[in-house]
């Protein structure tokens, strides 16, 4: 037995939250609905048994009780109801009632007793951040993850803690986005772990642009992110991350400074040539205070210039036109500073102010010789 009510709204986005973290198919027909949870508050929970996502919402509660219902159909059904307070009852044979208005649904639901506990994280240690600031961490690291399963380490970020702040690194194998913010405060010591890149992308998407913090705490194995009134539980990632410190050089004879939309625009421009089918790298030529770009598949050839500041003593290296890009598109900058050395070595993409907040590195590919 169980019987609340509550706004539409606030039911509604307690499960668009949480159904991000539904099974979309499972041999456990549990795991592919919500767990409703009516107590003092009502607790609304989705679970996919690698991540875990629970929130809590206001709600007038007449009779204590718990239910699963399958996510996508009591989604749709709250989506549709008018805006108004929705009742909802469920009776001991899991036969829920759900009015709102003129409107009433009927539909059956399943034991609570079925669906699997949210593991609980041991508060080993923690660290508070604002929600801003995470979100921003995340957005800018986050697309350099790998997709690789054959390192299942690198399919997740690392998260450095200690008395300098916090360090996001990520990593795919042709590049590397690192990002630094200082912390206010850190008790409990230093720490680091590595959190799932597909987890990161839901503590992305549930954090607000508010300086309102959120709180990180690690344990055994699991990682718990607390958001506001929403919780997300994750697994920790286990083996050994790139020693990305020694990955970077360091030693860059040549640096050259770029506004980063301009030179978004002009990769753009010479990658209309390039498709899935068709791949070629862009073909950059680093002279003075200028880079020629270029590329040439079977669709056509594509050239441009772009304005920058330095020497590149007519440097040619190439790039993955898409990976180039993410590195300028998430660089939270107006102008970078391009780091190099020579055709083969890594390009460096850094701020030119002085806050060393965020670096990528990107590999470059391998040119034929000019045609």
């Amino acid at each position: 037995m169980m019987k609340f009510s509550c706004e539409k709204a606030l039911l509604q986005s307690a499960i668009a939250v949480t159904s991000r973290a539904v099974a979309p198919k499972s041999s456990i027909p549990a795991l592919e609905g919500l767990l409703l949870r009516a107590g003092q508050e009502l607790t609304v929970s989705g679970y996919n048994m690698n991540t875990g996502i629970r929130t809590k919402l206001s709600a007038g509660v007449d009779e204590a009780g718990e239910i699963v219902l399958n996510a996508r159909l009591f989604g749709d059904i709250i989506r549709r109801m008018p805006d108004d307070m929705i009742t909802f009852s469920a009776d001991e044979r899991q036969m829920v009632h759900l009015s709102c208005g003129d409107a009433d649904f009927d539909i059956l639901g399943l034991s609570a007793a079925d669906y699997p506990d949210l593991p609980e994280v041991e508060d080993e240690y923690a660290v508070s951040i604002q929600q801003r600031v995470l979100r921003s961490m995340i957005e800018e690291t986050a697309f350099a993850v790998s997709t690789n399963e054959s390192r299942p380490v690198h399919t997740g970020a690392l998260f450095e803690i200690n008395e300098r702040g916090l360090t996001m690194v990520a990593v795919d194998g042709f590049r590397l986005a690192v990002r630094r913010e200082p912390l206010e405060q850190l008790a409990g010591g230093a720490f680091s772990f590595v959190a799932p890149g597909a987890a990161l992308n839901e503590v992305k998407s549930i954090c607000s642009d508010t300086e309102d913090t959120a709180s990180v705490t690690l344990g055994r194995r699991h990682i718990l992110f607390e958001v506001g009134d929403t919780e997300l539980i994750c697994r920790r990632l286990e083996g050994e991350f790139l020693d990305y410190k020694n990955a970077i050089p360091r030693a860059n004879p040549i640096s050259m400074v770029a506004e980063t939309k301009s030179l978004i625009e002009s990769i753009d421009r010479v990658s209309v040539v390039i498709s899935d089918k068709l791949k070629s790298p862009v073909r950059c030529v680093f002279d003075h205070d200028k880079v020629m770009l270029s590329a040439k598949t079977g669709n056509g050839e594509a050239k441009d210039v772009c304005r920058l500041s330095g020497d590149g003593g007519g440097l040619e290296i190439g790039f993955n036109n898409r990976y180039l890009m993410e590195a300028l598109r998430y660089a939270p900058a107006d102008t970078v500073k391009i780091e190099l050395n020579t055709g083969v070595s890594p390009a460096i993409i850094v701020p030119t102010d002085e806050k060393d907040n965020f670096l990528y590195m990107v590999l470059p590919v391998r040119l034929k010789s000019a045609e």
